[in-house]
């Protein structure tokens, strides 16, 4: 299978602290990565880095083939992005800051209208769409994050705690929208729930101190006798891997 995504030794240093260490993976088509590993352990550096937000301090990472540091903005056209926090503009309401992002995006007219529409509907949006974002409450505007992230239909989807404030119908939403949308799309969710990566995932990586430690599938870490629960609090408390 043709990788999507090509991390390749991605390295992050601040001054003599390394956040991000030597990290190398790819994601195919069809494929949902749970990345997962302890509070500071790199995660949120790595999708950063991946994204075209922060500058490696050494290695690269690829979309669709383009490299994020000499190609960003190929590498972004390819790239729906959900960030930790999933900025906007609180003043706008849903469907003003959906339009403002499709015609950054260089959508027009009736296509504009067409994908913010089908965001929109495939993150059940349609009932506050005119209600400013400041005003949802924190479920409601983790989804206008994510509709954003889908709304030019990317190949590669990055996506950092998409389910975080959700409530528990909400969730069961979003990751049968993940489940639906895995088979054209290469996708990394970037998560500390574990259930999420059961859920969802064909894929567990597990980092810790800025390294890979664990990239096997959840099926595999169960038929060694090794569930992610106990490789997570491993990592968590210190012991051995």
């Amino acid at each position: 299978m043709t990788a999507l995504i090509e991390i390749d030794r991605l390295t992050k240093s601040f001054g003599s602290f390394t956040a991000v260490d030597d990290v190398s993976f790819s994601v195919a088509r069809g494929e949902v990565v749970g990345f997962l590993g302890p509070n500071g352990a790199g995660k949120s550096t790595t999708m950063r880095m991946l994204a075209g937000f922060m500058a490696p301090s050494a290695g690269t990472a690829r979309i669709c083939g383009a490299d994020v540091v000499d190609e960003p903005v190929k590498a972004k056209r390819a790239l729906g992005f959900l960030p930790e926090g999933a900025p906007t503009y609180p003043e706008m309401s849903v469907a003003g800051f959906l339009g403002f992002a499709g015609r950054v995006r260089g959508f027009r007219g009736a296509e504009l209208s067409r994908r913010v529409g089908r965001a929109m509907e495939r993150t059940q949006l349609e009932g506050v769409r005119l209600q400013p974002i400041e005003t949802l409450s924190k479920g409601f505007k983790r989804r206008v994050g994510l509709a954003q992230a889908l709304l030019h239909e990317p190949p590669v989807l990055v996506l950092d705690e998409p389910t975080d404030g959700l409530d528990p119908n909400q969730k069961h939403e979003v990751r049968s929208l993940i489940r639906e949308m895995a088979p054209d799309k290469a996708i990394i969710i970037s998560t500390h729930i574990l259930e999420e990566v059961g859920a969802v995932c064909t894929r567990a990586i597990i980092i810790a101190r800025g390294r890979v430690v664990v990239d096997a599938p959840p099926s595999v870490l169960e038929e060694s006798g090794r569930s992610l629960e106990d490789v997570f609090r491993s990592l968590t408390t210190g012991e051995a891997a």
